[in-house]
């Protein structure tokens, strides 16, 4: 038998520690990355050993874009270039982003791993193009209806719309949250 978890509205909201979802439509400033971006480099502690999430969330990033964790404030959107997650099958790079407060992730492309990764920890992550969009841009993300926009700049792009399944992990916080709550799911 399969439950499906209604589709919910509003904004990010905690939950458990952690930042939960209501779909309907993501609003933050966009704080910008480039192409290629590796989390597992700027976001684990395979390079900062003996640190745990709290510190590094203080210093993702660094490297590669100097006071951006600094910058970042609770519900803004990072917008990267192409294969952003690259070579990252660190579950602990999406929970380093929760931790600084990430709303979603627009990109024109991921790598896999992580992409997978982000849905299953509750991240909402976009395909998208990006060209246009700059740093401290309102940004308007509806996921439902596969629409990323910067009114400011009259930018308005349609993406693919993430199915009704990914929408209900992303809702309930990730996937092991949605299993919690619908233990019967098949």
């Amino acid at each position: 038998m399969r439950v499906l978890l209604p589709v919910a509205t509003g904004a990010l909201r905690p939950r458990g520690g952690r930042m939960s979802l209501n779909i309907e439509l993501i609003r933050g400033s966009a704080r910008i990355l480039g192409d290629e971006v590796s989390t597992d480099i700027h976001c684990s502690s395979k390079y900062l050993p003996g640190k745990d999430t709290a510190y590094i969330a203080l210093h993702a990033f660094e490297q590669i874009a100097p006071g951006f964790a600094n910058a970042f404030q609770t519900g803004d959107i990072i917008v990267a270039g192409a294969n952003f997650g690259i070579n990252s099958s660190r579950e602990q790079a999406i929970h380093v982003m929760q931790k600084m407060g990430v709303a979603a992730i627009v990109a024109p492309s991921f790598g896999r791993q992580f992409f997978r990764n982000a849905i299953n920890n509750g991240l909402p992550v976009i395909e998208c193009d990006v060209d246009g969009i700059a740093s401290g841009d309102a940004v308007s993300v509806d996921l439902t209806l596969g629409c990323v926009e910067v009114a400011a700049r009259q930018i308005k792009r349609q993406t693919t719309p993430l199915p009704p399944a990914i929408l209900s992990l992303l809702s309930a916080g990730g996937l092991i949250p949605y299993l919690q709550q619908y233990p019967k799911w098949q």
